[in-house]
């Protein structure tokens, strides 16, 4: 099930709706990069395009879980 979090992007409100894994791993990748969560969502929405932000988060979230994976077999 989804849970649904407001945040402000750039001054302005906006609710998203991610299941709770995707929040931990998005809390967990702004504590590391050092950003509070808005700050990690917002450098997202910026660069997303077309994409809805929902997508575009758990996009960036899998992307840095598998970013080992991938340099590990194109060794």
């Amino acid at each position: 099930m989804n849970v649904k979090r407001s945040l402000s992007l750039a001054g302005h409100r906006t609710s998203l709706a991610l299941e709770p894994e995707f929040w931990t791993a998005a809390e967990r990748l702004a504590g590391q990069r050092g950003q509070s969560l808005a700050a990690f969502v917002l450098d997202i929405d910026r660069t997303r395009g077309a994409r809805n932000l929902a997508s575009a988060v758990r996009v960036a979230v899998l992307a840095d879980l598998t970013a080992p994976q991938r340099a590990v077999s194109s060794s």
